[in-house]
């Protein structure tokens, strides 16, 4: 059975904007490099696909580290979920019918770890009790506005563990209590 696990970079004002700049160090972007080469796939709300196509390309100012996570994403199964596409990419699955249902399906027919992104969509499944860990890798930035990690209120969380990633990030990692 899959885990989903909901991570994203987080300001030190509680802030996941992908639309201000918080690129992340060397060290940093080679964990999420090792991350997303074990993860059995991606699942996410239309906003965060959409940012995340940019790995579709094929940039010529783009470094080595650059072009080995652009190489691994593509590689990785997608679903992603939406109202209003009517296509996605390659190797992307758009789901666009009963949210629990096709989630619990994944769940149930797939192994290892899939990551959610998407604060929207994962507060979604947050509710239906889908989510089995959330990571918030704390950044220190702060942005002063942007959507929130969480997107309601949800029940209590544990930690599991702490982690220092780079030079300036730590990941706090949570499961349901």
């Amino acid at each position: 059975m899959a885990k989903l696990v909901f991570g994203l970079n987080q300001s030190l004002d509680g802030y996941v904007d992908h639309d201000q700049p918080m690129p992340p160090e060397p060290g940093l972007f080679r964990h999420f490099i090792e991350q997303l080469r074990s993860q059995t796939g991606m699942l996410y709300g239309r906003r965060m696909y959409e940012v995340m196509r940019y790995w579709d390309g094929d940039l010529a100012e783009w470094d080595t580290d650059e072009r080995e996570y652009a190489a691994v994403w593509r590689s990785r199964p997608k679903w992603v979920v939406s109202r209003t596409l009517t296509s996605v990419g390659p190797n992307a699955h758009l789901v666009d019918g009963d949210l629990e249902a096709a989630v619990r399906g994944l769940k149930a027919r797939l192994d290892g770890e899939m990551e959610v992104a998407g604060p929207e969509l994962a507060g979604r499944l947050t509710e239906l009790g889908l989510i089995d860990e959330y990571q918030i890798y704390l950044r220190p930035v702060v942005l002063g506005r942007g959507k929130p990690f969480f997107t309601g209120p949800r029940g209590p969380l544990r930690l599991v563990a702490s982690d220092r990633l780079g030079q300036n990030t730590i990941r706090l990692t949570y499961v349901p209590a």
